[in-house]
């Protein structure tokens, strides 16, 4: 793996996240960002790209599209040692993105609400936040994905170690914990689901 150039992050648990922002701008990361998150990392004096200035395509639909576009995703597929990837990426200026720190949206916290109806519990599946984590997940070979704000630590020390990288072995970790994450979450969603009648 090459040096991370370049990361998303969005995240709904903002705990130690402008901290981790600020240590990778050190490693000279570009950092790509969505509304609460890129604001809370403004405040914290990090340099931030928005999403929608990354892709040219605005956010809309109250925020159910912002990350779904093929910027973003060809960004964290494209295989980095496949020339036709490489070539198509190129052509569509898609840029590589080395690293996704994604938590998702709290749907358990959310219908654990007294009087919570069906179209709050709706509005609150996240959608963009597990396309990107599986979409990188899949790529771990070449992306670096996390999930758990525990991890920041390790990854950052690692970086350290190899002058902005990280380990296959690391990133295969980080990678099976997306899918445990996913795994979880959409069982949730599905056992909240089977008590609804409409």
């Amino acid at each position: 793996m090459s040096k991370i150039e370049r990361a998303i992050i969005s995240v709904t648990d903002k705990s130690q996240i402008a901290d981790f922002a600020k240590s990778l701008s050190k490693f000279g990361v570009e950092i790509l960002s969505t509304g609460g998150t890129a604001r809370i990392l403004r405040e914290g004096g990090i340099e931030v790209t928005g999403i929608s200035e990354y892709t040219g395509f605005p956010e809309m639909m109250d925020g159910r599209v912002k990350t779904l576009h093929p910027k973003v995703h060809g960004g964290l597929l494209g295989i980095r040692d496949n020339p036709e990837h490489v070539r198509m990426m190129n052509k569509h200026g898609v840029k590589p993105i080395d690293m996704v720190v994604v938590n998702l949206y709290q749907f358990k916290k959310t219908v654990a609400k007294e009087g919570v109806n069906l179209d709050e519990a709706i509005e609150n599946i996240d959608i963009g936040g597990p396309s990107m984590l599986r979409s990188s997940a899949k790529n771990f070979k070449f992306v670096t994905v996390i999930v758990d704000p525990a991890d920041y630590e390790v990854v950052l020390k690692e970086m350290e170690e190899t002058g902005g990288e990280t380990t296959l072995k690391t990133r295969f970790r980080l990678a099976k914990k997306v899918f445990q994450l996913t795994h979880n979450y959409d069982g949730a969603i599905s056992k909240y689901l089977e008590g609804v009648e409409i």
